[in-house]
């Protein structure tokens, strides 16, 4: 049975952690960006001491970013980088220089801004308003982070939206929009033209845009509407840029794409998909705009340094062979769809089992339905996060979806449910079983702990 391998958090770190979820947890915010605005006021508004690109979507932000990161580094710019959610320790959130902070870095971030944000939560508190919330802070803390290190460039994911997530308050010199479906619609809005208005929000007149080809037409208009309406200069897939040709390989892909400034040819990817070679597309256009307006070819030998270093942990992740065990982060049906059609591409099993466990405010029944074509099996469990569907109502779930009671296995608990999917795709001597761990960003963490991934989140 597979046991934990990480190490506890340290106890300032832990100490610290604990202060931030007291506040209003990461999927409950406060749609307004007054609170952020007022505490990187009193702190000398850090986050304008360097530029900075800004990316906004439902999908594929944070793979892009990671992308984004190393290509910069490889051109030689001191860089950082926020992302959300982490795996396995909230130090993960703030990278510099492409490696998450140590905690003693992310302790001192929480300590410099907490007197400010203290005098912005008595504020808001008198006016009847809410403290300032966990993601406000920790965005707070990376941009303070970022100008004590201090880098050069920031790469920034937005959390949820675009207009008024806190990341907003940096002034982007370069806005990337992402493919956008349907997620956190009891925030964004029920329709995708809602959703996308709210991820367009990140666009400005100043920043150079990037824009990924949208699968949903009416986000597109959204976005395309916005765009002439501020009169922003814009790269949209599809149109100035495109992944050209791509060919799977053992480990990645090599991929031709066609940026802002120039071709591409023959690039080595090491992750798997088709859709990651679109997150390169939009990371490489990115820094083409930011480094040269988006006139200036990235020379071959620095994309081909930056990519080379490029991992996405937790997005289609092979963390164990024989049987292959993938773990993949996706939580909504695009997700699933893409990570569907990676699998289908890159390995040859006989056998594919799935091991689901899947948040309450997620659309189960979706995922669940865009999975079934792939899995022979599925066993059914939950994380360890208290917003996690338990195991026994999933299954319901999973055996309407799947229409075969037989193909379901409910098992609560994760090691136990890991031990089962593997002797399901190590069945009758089978040796091209495989098993695909999906679901959620809790339960891909949890699978990579259990099963002892020592690579860095």
């Amino acid at each position: 049975m597979p046991r934990p391998s990480r190490p506890e958090l340290g106890p300032q770190l832990r100490e610290v952690y604990a202060a931030l979820l007291e506040r209003a947890p990461e999927n409950r915010i406060e749609p307004d960006l007054s609170r952020i605005r007022r505490v990187m006021e009193l702190m000398g508004d850090p986050q304008n001491s360097y530029r900075s690109i800004r990316i906004a979507g439902t999908n594929g932000k944070t793979t892009t970013a990671r992308i984004a990161e190393a290509i910069l580094r490889a051109a030689g710019l001191r860089t950082g980088r926020t992302t959300s959610p982490h795996l396995h320790s909230p130090a993960e959130r703030i990278a510099i220089d492409g490696e998450s902070v140590d905690e003693e870095t992310f302790v001192q971030a929480y300590r410099d801004v907490e007197p400010f944000a203290l005098m912005v939560d008595e504020e808001s508190r008198a006016a009847g308003g809410p403290p300032l919330t966990y993601f406000e802070y920790l965005t707070a803390m990376a941009y303070q982070a970022f100008a004590s290190a201090p880098v050069d460039v920031a790469v920034v994911e937005t959390g949820m939206g675009g207009t008024w997530d806190a990341t907003g308050v940096v002034d982007p010199d370069v806005a990337v929009i992402a493919p956008i479906g349907f997620d956190h619609q009891e925030y964004l809005g029920e329709t995708i033209e809602e959703i996308a208005g709210e991820k367009a929000g990140i666009l400005t007149s100043r920043a150079l845009a990037v824009i990924a080809e949208q699968s949903e037409p009416g986000a597109f208009d959204v976005i395309r509407e916005r765009l002439l309406e501020l009169g922003t200069e814009a790269a949209i897939e599809g149109d100035q840029i495109g992944v050209l040709s791509r060919t799977p390989g053992v480990g990645g892909q090599l991929v031709t794409f066609q940026g802002i400034a120039g071709r591409y040819e023959d690039v080595f990817l090491p992750l798997l998909g088709e859709h990651q070679a679109h997150n390169a597309l939009l990371a490489i256009a990115a820094c083409e705009a930011l480094l040269g307006g988006g006139e200036q070819v990235l020379g071959a030998e620095l994309l081909a340094e930056g990519l080379q270093t490029v991992t996405s942990p937790g997005r289609a992740e092979v963390v164990r062979q024989a049987p292959t065990v993938l773990v993949d982060a996706a939580h909504n049906p695009a997700g699933a769809e893409a990570l569907v059609a990676t699998v289908r591409e890159n390995f040859r099993f006989t056998r594919t089992i799935g091991l689901v466990g899947i948040l309450q405010e997620k659309d189960a029944e979706q995922l669940l339905a865009t999975l079934e074509p792939l899995l022979d099996s599925v066993v059914i469990t939950q994380s360890s996060s208290p917003r996690a569907i338990p195991a026994d109502r999933l299954a319901d779930v999973a055996r309407d979806v799947f229409e075969d009671e037989d193909r379901v296995i409910e098992s609560a608990s994760l090691p136990d449910a890991i031990q089962r999917a593997v002797d399901l795709a190590e069945a009758s001597g089978d040796q091209f079983g495989g098993v695909v761990a999906v679901g959620s960003v809790t339960l891909a963490a949890e699978v990579r702990d259990l099963l002892g991934v020592a690579e860095e989140a």
